[in-house]
């Protein structure tokens, strides 16, 4: 029913009241309709709109309809960021407010969803609860995106190759500008199906150049890897602060710094000591106190919130903070004064924690120490540590929620806890550049210290061994018998490491070696992460939580039936505990051929960790309250969980705003989305290394582990060192093969030959390409490769039509 029109110009608030009633998109048009407006009145209406826009009550979409500021308008244009179990999620294509895009539900007609990452869609929107969901209208043709590709030329005409190995489709090239055969460019698509052509945007050089690899990462994600001008005179500006009388000093402590031999920026330090009331230890975690430079509202503070965090190449990093800041005055550098947020711990003899208290400290750190240097150390006095030999096995957190892992860019950048581990993200260690080999570090550990001290062995100074590392040894095995006792998930499964020489070529890709050193720094910093959170619950303030949830039960029900496959039975109506998976994998012994299959399969069934202001604790570290806190130089949600801590402690400037405590649903949404990019990022440019490095390796015959099958063939991974490759169906041989879904298996139906998840063969590569990280592989000669297919009458394929290879025949599940 219309409204009834008032008489004259309307009011601010009328104005709001039918925006927001409205069910379609009010422009000017139809508010002056609604209004019955003159047209003198309506050029008032016109400054009106204008005024209230510039104070922020409403915002215009395209089309000029308007909406109230901060919300979603009735109709938009969305872009589907996730298609997970069914569900559509999209946000919208346009937004200029100061908060994170919304994230709405999309609801589709028909059972199974016809959108894909990145599709573009018409949507009429309307509220649901405390969010938005999206009814799609149309879905629209994508965007003129920049193609990432490779220039090819044959004969006289020249194509784009895409980088992206999903897309197989090369496009003619119609303007080629300045560029040349074989280099990497960014090109804009034009035209429409069938003659779409691309035109040369921006020329970036050799692909197969050093450092091109994360080049090519940084365009396709949209990476921020430039600060703008604003923001680097901002930090060079709030270097220059002086440290308050204020802090509480530290300074006299022989705290210590351990980090990877490469480590450009020190985000963390720990010490410890033996209580003389004999009741465990007194220890602190002194983080880098990036809130007091960071202000919220700052330049810095929208460039960090924009980028979400920290992302590492084996060649680079994309930092989170500028340089001035990240790896200069925020740095906890050896013999430099720097600000800290102290975690001030106490240990139990058995490991808990009994009470911990914060404060804005100063520290003086004794000395910056490699894991390899601080191992080397220990092992010369103490028995039973070295390489992952404490009790309890290794790799439960890195496995699980390799973010805490180690403080340091995880291995596998974020919680992806529905892949394998077979696609680790690089580590800080990997980079290049800085000119500090392992002699260099020792060098580096002599500033500050006593010239008439002598060093050890190892490099570390035998009087900062005893007054330091042995106290954290101590304190640290109480912590590892409290962490056994409350058996967090333990899932020991490979990392790659890519090693480079000054000049960005590779050396060598290899498993990553663990070592105590670095299980002793991140049982530390998980103490000090629930700690964190503990503390802000005892204020009642709010807490982005790192939150791990227990898998659901569709995805139980999925490793019951593949469990069944080697006889190992699952019962569903158990209460599951991480103990549950750590009894299966007891259960298949070390040298079961299955066991990385297993645990692979272990790792795809938990629930991807994600940043929320819901207790909802951390399943995998068997946790129930778990906070970022210990790396706030490279991930935003430390820097909120920092500033909560100022605001409901009381220690000065910096806290967290109110209006940004009100917006955590969103802000975690938001940071947990640039968490994933960064992983997929990351993973991606470790897979085009190992593409490089495996270039010169064609035609040989390679020892592979099938990490996924389909039914159109299985992927498979060169043993230790990594990457994805596919072994099409049609190559196996002239059988049929009936895909197993629950077995994840493939199966000839005439020899029984079958290709399963986890198993070791020897494969052919017959391509790598860099420049998209792809592999390609075929069974040797003589394993069915090649062979000719007999064609029998009932077995002939119409060709032309699409689907699964002709011989592959599906059975689902039972």
């Amino acid at each position: 029913m219309p409204r009834k029109p008032s008489p004259g110009l309307p009011t601010r608030k009328q104005i709001l009241d039918f925006i927001e009633s409205s069910g379609q998109p009010a422009g000017k048009r139809e508010i002056a309709r609604a209004f019955g407006l003159s047209s003198h009145d309506k050029i008032m209406l016109k400054a009106m709109l204008k005024d209230m826009a510039d104070e922020g009550l409403i915002d215009s979409s395209p089309g000029r309809a308007f909406h109230k500021a901060g919300g979603v308008p009735k109709v938009t244009v969305l872009r589907v960021v996730s298609v997970d179990d069914g569900q559509v999620w999209a946000q919208p294509e346009s937004w200029h407010a100061d908060t994170p895009p919304p994230k709405l539900r999309v609801i589709e007609r028909g059972r199974r969803s016809a959108l894909a990452i990145n599709d573009r869609i018409l949507a009429r929107t309307e509220e649901a609860g405390k969010g938005y969901v999206a009814h799609p209208m149309k879905k629209l043709q994508r965007s003129a995106e920049l193609v990432l590709g490779v220039v090819r030329r044959e004969g006289d005409s020249f194509y784009l190759t895409p980088v992206d190995k999903k897309e197989r489709r090369e496009l003619p090239i119609s303007e080629l500008k300045d560029a040349q055969e074989g280099d990497l460019v960014l090109a804009e698509p034009s035209g429409r199906p069938p003659r779409v052509t691309a035109r040369v945007d921006a020329i970036l050089g050799d692909p197969f150049a050093p450092r091109s690899f994360s080049l090519i990462a940084i365009h396709k994600y949209g990476l921020r890897d430039e600060f703008r001008t604003e923001a680097v005179v901002e930090a060079k500006h709030v270097a220059k602060q002086k440290l308050g009388d204020d802090r509480e000093d530290l300074t006299h402590l022989p705290i210590v710094a351990i980090d990877p031999e490469d480590a450009r920026d020190h985000d963390d330090a720990i010490w410890a000591q033996p209580r003389e009331d004999g009741d465990g230890w007194d220890a602190i975690v002194a983080i880098a106190d990036v809130s007091y430079y960071v202000r919220p509202g700052s330049e810095l503070d929208r460039e960090a919130r924009a980028r979400g965090n920290s992302v590492y190449f084996p060649d680079r990093v994309v930092p989170m903070l500028p340089h001035e800041l990240s790896s200069d005055i925020c740095s906890l550098k050896q013999g430099e004064t720097r600000a800290a947020l102290a975690c001030h711990l106490h240990v139990g003899k058995g490991g808990e924690l009994k009470s911990w208290q914060f404060s804005r400290a100063k520290i003086c750190v004794a000395a910056n120490i490699a894991y390899e240097d601080a191992q080397a150390a220990m092992d010369a006095i103490l028995p039973g540590t070295g390489r992952g030999t404490a009790e309890g096995g290794g790799g439960a957190e890195g496995a699980v929620d390799p973010s805490v892992s180690l403080r340091e860019p995880p291995s596998r950048s974020g919680e992806d806890l529905n892949e394998p581990a077979s696609s680790p993200c690089s580590m800080p260690e990997l980079l290049p550049g800085d000119g500090r080999g392992p002699g260099a570090q020792s060098a580096t550990l002599e500033q500050g210290l006593d010239p008439g001290l002598r060093r050890g062995t190892s490099g570390v100074d035998p009087e900062l061994v005893d007054k330091s590392l042995k106290p954290l040894w101590a304190c640290w095995r109480a912590l590892l018998a409290a962490r056994n006792k409350r058996e967090p998930l333990e899932l020991d499964l490979p990392e790659r490491r890519v090693m480079l020489d000054e000049k960005g070529r590779i050396l060598s890709v290899a498993p990553r070696e663990r070592l105590d050193a670095h299980r002793l720094v991140e049982d530390f910093m998980i103490a000090a992460n629930v700690a964190a959170a503990k503390a802000l619950e005892r204020k009642k303030a709010p807490v982005m939580y790192r939150v791990h949830e227990a898998p659901g039960r569709e995805k139980l029900v999925a490793l019951r039936d593949y469990l069944a496959t080697f006889d190992l039975e699952f019962a569903l109506g158990q209460l599951v505990r991480p103990a549950t998976f750590n009894r299966i994998i007891e259960r298949i012994g070390e040298d079961h051929e299955a066991r990385p299959e297993i645990m692979e399969q272990l790792l795809r069934t938990q629930m991807q960790a994600r940043y929320s202001p819901e207790p909802l604790g951390h399943f995998g570290l068997a946790l129930g309250s778990y906070a970022h806190f210990t790396s706030p130089i490279r991930r935003y949600a430390d820097l909120l969980v920092h500033r909560a801590l100022v605001s409901f402690n009381k220690l000065g400037d910096g806290g967290l705003p109110p209006a940004d405590a009100e917006q955590f649903i969103e802000i975690g949404e938001h940071i947990s989305m640039l968490e994933r990019r960064a992983m997929e990022a990351e993973r991606e440019t470790i897979d085009r290394y190992v593409a490089a490095f495996l270039a010169d390796k064609v035609g040989q015959i390679l020892r592979c582990r099938i990490t996924g099958v389909q039914p159109f063939g299985f992927f498979a991974t060169v043993e230790d060192l990594g990457g994805d490759g596919l072994v099409p169906a049609a190559i196996l041989g002239n059988e049929y093969f009936r895909y197993d879904e629950a077995a994840r298996a493939l199966v000839g139906e005439d020899s029984g030959e079958t290709y399963r998840v986890g198993q070791h063969l020897e494969l052919k590569l017959v391509e790598a390409n860099p420049a998209s990280g792809a592999l390609r592989f075929e069974l040797p000669e003589g394993k069915f490769a090649g062979a000719p297919r007999v064609t029998r009458r009932r077995d002939r394929v119409r060709t032309g039509k699409r689907g699964r290879p002709a011989n592959i025949r599906h059975r689902g599940r039972r």
